[in-house]
């Protein structure tokens, strides 16, 4: 009888599974980051509440007390609903540029259930849809999670870009802080034209790093996809531009469509950032508006709490359809 040899480890896969030191170190600086943010936010806030002789809590009631709830949910609700379209559209293009055709309508269920996921980590939400199209649709899954790692790529270079866009119409209204931002898109210049010669083969010929199946879709993307991905993506932050000035206005802070051009993909990196409640992107509202911490607060706090837990009511209405499609 002949012997068996055992199986190769899966490539990629470091001996002995994940390093649990460094799984701990990132649980430890969310932790003292949110720490941080929270700590920040409370100074501020009752500081703002001192100053009018109120209780925190008294103070928090009488800012929300002031908002426009009616409108702002509608504005809410509307700007969520078209969001998840453009997010399926884009989902939809990438997957049909790099694996194979896939219908639009096919998509929606599996991209509406991952913002459940999204709720705890936007990043194990796209992984959901890897999975989803692996077992439905046979798709190599190492393939689909290049496609939602070109996805991720692209929104920072998408958000980058409208930062810049932001900052040259109104950078003298913007913090100072921001200046930095020109120096950081002229790095990622340099960054991205040294990425695409990299997957053409131009740089390191002989590298076979580009060959790994979780780098697919980077290798056989050309620029035209880097541009109809910003194309694709951008109605996407100019709603966004649009919804949140509203917004601000129904919060009873006066803010311009260009100055929320500068903050706003700033702010959407932070809401990025997997802390409680989005605490770094409610910090960073503080931060921007500081006249105005209350508001500010409460604004940040249920603007994008709203947003995540509306897409996530959106992914229970396709939830069945998501289960029926995997296990029939």
């Amino acid at each position: 009888m002949t012997a068996r040899h055992p199986e190769p480890p899966a490539p990629d896969t470091p001996p002995g599974g994940p390093r649990p030191g460094r799984s701990m170190a990132g649980r430890l600086g969310f932790l003292a980051l949110s720490l941080a943010c929270f700590a920040y936010l409370y100074y501020r806030l009752n500081g703002a509440a001192a100053r009018e002789g109120l209780s925190l809590v008294g103070y928090m009631v009488q800012v929300f007390d002031t908002v426009q709830w009616v409108p702002w949910i509608g504005l809410m609700v509307a700007y969520s609903g078209f969001y998840f379209l453009i997010d399926t559209l884009v989902a939809t293009r990438a997957l049909t540029w790099f694996i194979k055709p896939i219908r639009y309508r096919d998509i929606l269920p599996i991209r509406a259930s991952a913002y459940i996921i999204s709720i705890f980590n936007e990043q194990i939400g796209k992984g959901a849809m890897a999975y989803y199209l692996n077992k439905r649709d046979g798709v190599p899954g190492w393939e689909v999670g290049s496609v939602m790692l070109f996805v991720m790529f692209c929104e920072v270079f998408y958000l980058l870009t409208w930062a810049t866009v932001g900052f040259v119409f109104s950078g003298t209204a913007l913090p100072e802080v921001f200046g930095l931002i020109p120096y950081i898109a002229a790095g990622a210049v340099v960054v991205f034209v040294l990425w695409v010669l990299y997957f053409r083969g131009t740089i390191l010929p002989g590298n076979q790093l580009r060959e790994k199946p979780i780098l697919h879709a980077f290798k056989m993307a050309r620029l035209k996809h880097y541009a109809l991905f910003l194309v694709l993506r951008s109605p996407a932050l100019l709603s966004a531009v649009v919804v949140y000035t509203i917004a601000l206005r129904l919060f009873g802070i006066e803010a311009s469509f260009l100055s929320l051009l500068g903050y706003l993909p700033v702010i959407f990196f932070a809401a990025a950032v997997p802390t409680p409640m989005r605490a770094a992107a409610i910090t960073f509202w503080v931060i921007l508006f500081p006249e105005n911490e209350g508001q500010m607060a409460a604004f940040g706090f249920v603007q994008h709490n709203f947003f995540i837990l509306f897409n996530a009511l959106i992914g229970v209405t396709f939830w069945r359809r998501a289960q029926r499609d995997l296990f029939g």
